[in-house]
C-alpha cells in the first residue's frame, strides 16, 4: 500500500515548547528554520526526537545526505520532557528475551541494549554536549521483601553478560537513597542521568555540524511513492524527495503511515520537580547521583538534578494535564518517601507521551521498499532511541553490520480507538496487582 493521504498527526501549525524544568534550564536551541525550498536527499527522517536525531547524526557522519523534518521543534515531544534517566534495559529481562526470541535473535538485541548507555555518554563526550551528564547508575527498588530475590535474579542475568551490578539489601538501599521505605533492590552501574532536552539540542548541533539539514515547524502532510523515490509534502509548501524514509514519531505518531498509529498506545507520563533543596537531609538523598525507580507495575521514578531539585515521575491521566491538582499523586509520593524534608515546594509540573507497544518491545517495521519505521520505546527512550539511530544508519548505509533489532510487521491493537479506556483499565488493574503484590 502506498499512502497518499494527508497526515493530521503532523500539524501544519507548530506548537510552542511546553513549560518544564528542562525547557527552563536547557541551553538555547540551535536554529532549525522551517523548510522553504524543495530538495532531494538520500534519506528523509520524519521526527526530530532522539531516534530521528541519532539516525541523522550517524547517517551524516557516514557521508549520506540527510534531512530531518519536525512538526514543532526538535526535542518538542517526549525527548525533551522525560525524566532524564539513561537506562540500558528493556521491560523484559535477558533470559525472558531468549525464551521469547531464541538465543540467535535475542543475544544481539540484548548486547545492543546493554551498550546503549555507553553510546549516549560517548556521544555526549565526543560532541561536547552540555547536558549535565552523571553516570552513577540506576537503582531499581522494591517496597516488598518478597520481591527482592527476583530483582537480584534480574541483576545476575545482566551480570552474566558483563554488566556492573550490585545486589542491595534494605540497609544499603536506605543508605544510598535516604529513605527507609524500600526492602531492597539492585544497582545497574551502566546507567546515568542527563538533562534530556539539552541532550536533544546537542544531538541537533552535532548532526548539523556533520552535514545534516534539520528543520523545525515543518510537518509532513503527505508521503507518496513516485517511481523509485519517496516524496514528502511539507506544511510549508516545500517537498523532499528521498531514496529512503525513516519515520521516527513514537508517542506523537499520527496517521501519516496507515495503520501505524493503531499499533501504539500513547500514554502520558507526569513529572514534578521541587525547588532546589538545601541542608544535610537533602544532600543525603541519592548522594552519589544515582537515578531510581520502583519495581511496581505502575512504577515511580525519581532523581535529583544538577541544582539539587528532587524530581518524581509516574503514570498520569490519558488527557494532557491542565491543573496542578492532577500531579498531586506524585507530590504525595515524594513527601511520603522523604518525610525528613518537611513540606515541599514544587517549582515545575509537566508531562509527555511515551509510545507503549502491546508486547512492551521496541518495534522496527519495513512496510514498503525504502521505508523504515522505529517506534515503541516503552519508557526507555534516551538510551534505546539513540541506539536505534546508530543501527538504523548502519542498515540504511548497507555496511554489512548485523542489525540487532528484530523486524516486525505492523499489527494494529484491536479496538485501538478505545485506547484511553485501555490505559485507564490498565492503570486500575496494575494498581490492584501492586497493592496485593
Amino acid at each position: 500500500m502506498i499512502p497518499t493521504k494527508s497526515a493530521p498527526g503532523q500539524p501544519a501549525c507548530p506548537a510552542p515548547l511546553p513549560p518544564s524544568l528542562w525547557a527552563a534550564t536547557a541551553p538555547p536551541a540551535p536554529a532549525t528554520p522551517p523548510l522553504r525550498d524543495s530538495r532531494t536527499v538520500n534519506v528523509l527522517v520524519i521526527g526530530g526526537g532522539y531516534t530521528g536525531l541519532s539516525t541523522a547524526l550517524h547517517l551524516a557522519e557516514a557521508g549520506a545526505q540527510v534531512c530531518v523534518v519536525e512538526a514543532n521543534e526538535p526535542g518538542w515531544g517526549a525527548s525533551g520532557r522525560n525524566g532524564g534517566q539513561v537506562n540500558p534495559t528493556l521491560k523484559h529481562d535477558p533470559d525472558e528475551l531468549v525464551r521469547m526470541l531464541g538465543g540467535e535473535r535475542a543475544e544481539p538485541l540484548i548486547d545492543a541494549v546493554s551498550r546503549s548507555a555507553d553510546l549516549v555518554f560517548d556521544l555526549i563526550a565526543r560532541h561536547g554536549i552540555d547536558c549535565q551528564p552523571v553516570r552513577s547508575g540506576w537503582l531499581q527498588l522494591s517496597y516488598s521483601p518478597g520481591a527482592v530475590p527476583a530483582m537480584h535474579a534480574r541483576a545476575r542475568q545482566w551480570e552474566r553478560r558483563g554488566a556492573p551490578v550490585e545486589m542491595l539489601d534494605q540497609a544499603e538501599v536506605a543508605r544510598r537513597v535516604g529513605t527507609q521505605a524500600f526492602a531492597g533492590g539492585w544497582l545497574d552501574g551502566r546507567a546515568g542521568g542527563i538533562q534530556p532536552l539539552a541532550y536533544a539540542r546537542g544531538l541537533v548541533r552535532a548532526a548539523q555540524q556533520a552535514g545534516a539539514a534539520i528543520h523545525g515547524s515543518s510537518g509532513v502532510t503527505a508521503l507518496a511513492r513516485q517511481g523509485a523515490k519517496w516524496v514528502a509534502n511539507i506544511a510549508t509548501g516545500a517537498t523532499v524527495t528521498a531514496d529512503r524514509v525513516v519515520i521516527a514519531t513514537n508517542g506523537y505518531t499520527g496517521s501519516l503511515w496507515p495503520g501505524l498509529q493503531q499499533t501504539l498506545l500513547s500514554a502520558n507520563s507526569f513529572i514534578v520537580a521541587t525547588r532546589p533543596l538545601e541542608g544535610e537531609n537533602a544532600r543525603a538523598i541519592l548522594a552519589r547521583g544515582e537515578t531510581a525507580s520502583t519495581s511496581q507495575r505502575l512504577l515511580l521514578y525519581f532523581r535529583k538534578d544538577h541544582a539539587g531539585r528532587l524530581l518524581m515521575g509516574g503514570r498520569g491521566f490519558f488527557a494532557d494535564p491542565r491543573h496542578p491538582q492532577e500531579f498531586a499523586h506524585l507530590e504525595r509520593s515524594l513527601a511520603l518517601l522523604f518525610p525528613q524534608l518537611g513540606p515541599l515546594e514544587f517549582e515545575y509540573r509537566w508531562a509527555g507521551r511515551i509510545a507503549v507497544t502491546r508486547d512492551f518491545m521496541p518495534h522496527i517495521h519495513e512496510p514498503a521498499p525504502g521505508v523504515t519505521i522505529a517506534v515503541g520505546c516503552n519508557g526507555r527512550g534516551i538510551a534505546l532511541c539513540t541506539s536505534f539511530g546508530k543501527h538504523l544508519a548502519a542498515r540504511l548505509m548497507s555496511n554489512g553490520e548485523p542489525f540487532p533489532y528484530p523486524l516486525s510487521p505492523l499489527a494494529p491493537i484491536p479496538l485501538h480507538g478505545l485506547q484511553r479506556f485501555y490505559i485507564a483499565a490498565g492503570v486500575a488493574w496494575y494498581s490492584l496487582l501492586d497493592k496485593f503484590g
